[in-house]
């Protein structure tokens, strides 16, 4: 439905915000642009929506280039993490500005009005001003109107960034709810991983003004194709690592040799442990699937239904800290003392090789 083609857009004495970005959303797709602040998500963005012009590259929308039609035709909806709203209005006389402008009628805008606040769970909010609602059901009307005049692409560029988190995450499921019920097409801008893996139905990771991967958030989150991606995931245990010829299934680091669970080509790569990985206090060496490690406690941290703990593991004069999730129930007979030394195995299927170089698989 929407193809972006070579998009590229430098500002004024600025780096290159866009280096000749290629694109495109399904009808009906949820796509997630994620990144960084100032990684050109925003600006991709902007130029959809006709609020920029791009240095070069094309903007379609069904087969049809869109550079010569201005933001009000294009028939685009938006949705902003400001909300937007009129303070001066109600909350329906908000949801109808779209209609007003499309020239419909006062029964055709009250019935429109009302399957709207139906829609966001907000029945019989027409009449309420802006100031008495909360900040979680001003971003449901600012949703409401946004869907109101039945857009043909939805914008959104961080529409829950200014919302606590507990509000989010249910947010983040009834907005995902509802754009698939209206089969919605959109175009969804945000910095926040758990948001993105949650609305999308594919991921665009974006880095320095460049695609770094695409992909379902399950692809994404099962093998991100970069240090980069993995980092920006929330991954932060990543060593470099190699693997040579005579041993395929083993990444040697600079902490110790670990086996994989799958055969890789001899190489440079970056080793990604992820925090499932670690088995603390194995019971004997004959059951562990690795070898096993030692490390020195740095920090635990409570985390509700699991423990967050830190083994420092030195290698010359280096230190490298792994980070590890340890749920409640395999700690219970574990006792957590800051400085202690820490032994472990790890566990080749959370082990995972990255490229360290373009196009290395």
């Amino acid at each position: 439905m929407l193809t972006l083609t070579s998009i590229a857009k430098t500002y004024p004495g600025q780096t290159p915000a866009l280096h000749g970005v290629n694109l495109s959303v399904d009808r009906g797709e949820i796509v997630c642009l994620l990144g960084p602040s100032g990684c050109g998500k925003t600006t991709l963005l902007r130029i959809v929506a006709g609020l920029e012009t791009a240095d070069q590259g094309k903007v379609k929308l069904d087969g049809r280039d869109l550079a010569a039609t201005p933001v009000y035709r294009r028939q685009f909806g938006f949705m902003f993490q400001e909300f937007a709203l009129f303070p001066h209005q109600t909350v329906g006389e908000n949801i109808a500005f779209g209609l007003r402008m499309l020239g419909q009628t006062g029964a055709q805008i009250e019935q429109r009005v009302a399957e709207m606040l139906t829609l966001v769970n907000l029945p019989g909010y027409a009449r309420r001003s802006i100031f008495e609602i909360s900040g979680g059901e001003r971003q449901r009307v600012a949703l409401a109107r946004s869907l109101a005049p039945n857009p043909r692409l939805l914008l959104l560029d961080e529409p829950l960034g200014s919302l606590d988190r507990t509000l989010r995450e249910a947010l983040m499921i009834e907005l995902r709810t509802i754009l698939k019920k209206l089969g919605m097409t959109a175009l969804y801008v945000t910095h926040d991983q758990q948001e993105a893996l949650v609305v999308a139905d594919r991921l665009v990771v974006m880095q320095r003004g460049r695609l770094e991967q695409i992909g379902t958030p399950a692809q994404i989150y099962r093998q991100p194709a970069t240090p980069f991606v993995a980092g920006f995931l929330g991954f932060h245990n990543l060593l470099p690592a190699q693997v040579d010829r005579t041993a395929p299934s083993r990444a040697k680091t600079k902490i110790g040799d670990f086996a994989l669970s799958v055969a890789y080509a001899p190489g440079e790569y970056t080793l990604l442990i992820r925090p499932q990985a670690a088995t603390l206090d194995p019971i004997s060496p004959a059951e562990a699937q690795q070898m096993i490690l030692a490390g020195q406690l740095v920090n635990v941290s409570f985390r509700g239904d699991h423990y967050q703990v830190q083994i420092a593991m030195r290698s010359d004069s280096t230190v490298h800290v792994l980070t590890f999730t340890v749920p409640m129930a395999a700690s219970t007979n574990l006792e957590f003392r800051q400085g202690d030394v820490i032994n472990f195995t790890l566990d080749p299927a959370w082990l995972t090789l990255l490229p360290t170089q373009a196009g290395q698989r």
